[in-house]
């Protein structure tokens, strides 16, 4: 990848935050107040969990086994993050696992996009967004997620997506409203515990397609073109351990070393989870099947 698809990629991800801190600078005070910030975060960690843990590392991949009520819990906290019905995303996931990098992967920047600086601006656009017009919620869930399709709670959740849409942007409003007893205080809750929350988590979450197939660090010997970018590991909750992820496709970690664990926040809850008793069977990564990996490549 050339300097200057780095450096254009790279400011796309990166400049949408900074816009963003610096609204709230600005409109301190005025259309942003502490109690906005925090319903943000709330919104964010609630949502994002639902996403990484929840219809990534539970579902799609069956990285731990838990009960049902906590699986349907999950999949309605991740359907309020606004990436499509839960059976469908866990059948578009699958799909990129079987085909990555490779015709049919649904999300791919190296696929049918051309070379040169143009073809890697347009795969790195397909990857990050493009997807979603053109090949997104099109995978056949009986082939890729029949599990989900039998299960009738998990269908319900499905048919009932843009309900807990909805309920995901009724309660940082409410919450507004009960914490400033305000219209104005309720609506500027929904604008950032709402809108913008769903703004970045989207962000952050199609970073992992595009930037974590493009350009970061490898370690293991596989085929695809999947890497590790740690600036990207806070806030995708330890998901942009991409190329990890790939290697051991059902790890319940994607950080493997002591460092990227640190920074592997999905972890953390399912760890918390496991010693709550509420999970069970976690898929962890022996070193030794590391190595293996490492050996190969060497």
């Amino acid at each position: 990848m050339s300097k200057t698809a780095r450096a254009v990629n790279l400011l796309a991800v990166v400049l949408p935050p900074i816009v963003i801190a610096a609204a709230i600078v600005v409109f301190w005070n005025d259309v942003v107040g502490l109690h906005d910030l925090a319903l943000l975060l709330a919104m964010y960690l609630v949502t994002g969990f639902g996403v990484t843990v929840g219809f990534h590392r539970m579902l799609t991949h069956r990285a731990f086994r838990t009960s049902r009520p906590v699986e349907y819990l999950f999949a309605a906290a991740g359907s309020m993050a606004v990436q499509g019905p839960v059976i469908n995303w866990v059948a578009d996931h699958r799909k990129h696992h079987a085909h990555t990098d490779e015709e049919g992967d649904p999300h791919s920047p190296h696929v049918g996009q051309g070379s040169g600086i143009a073809g890697a601006l347009r795969g790195l656009l397909h990857a990050h967004v493009g997807w979603l017009v053109s090949d997104h919620g099109r995978a056949e869930r009986q082939r890729y997620a029949r599990d989900l399709s039998e299960d009738a709670g998990m269908r319900f959740i499905n048919r009932t997506f843009l309900g807990l849409v909805g309920l995901g942007l009724a309660v940082p409003f409410a919450a507004g409203w009960l914490i400033t007893g305000r219209l104005a205080g309720a609506l500027t809750a929904l604008l950032w515990g709402g809108l913008v929350r769903i703004f970045l988590l989207h962000h952050v979450t199609w970073s992992i397609n595009s930037i974590c197939h493009f350009f970061g660090r490898r370690r293991f010997d596989v085929e695809d073109r999947s890497t590790n970018v740690w600036w990207l590991a806070l806030p995708s909750f330890g998901e942009a351990w991409h190329h990890n992820h790939h290697t051991f496709p059902r790890s319940a970690r994607h950080g493997l070393s002591k460092l990227e664990t640190s920074l592997d926040p999905s972890a953390w809850l399912i760890a918390v989870m496991e010693r709550l008793g509420l999970v069970w069977d976690v898929v962890r990564i022996t070193p030794e099947r590391q190595r293996q990996k490492l050996a190969a490549e060497a």
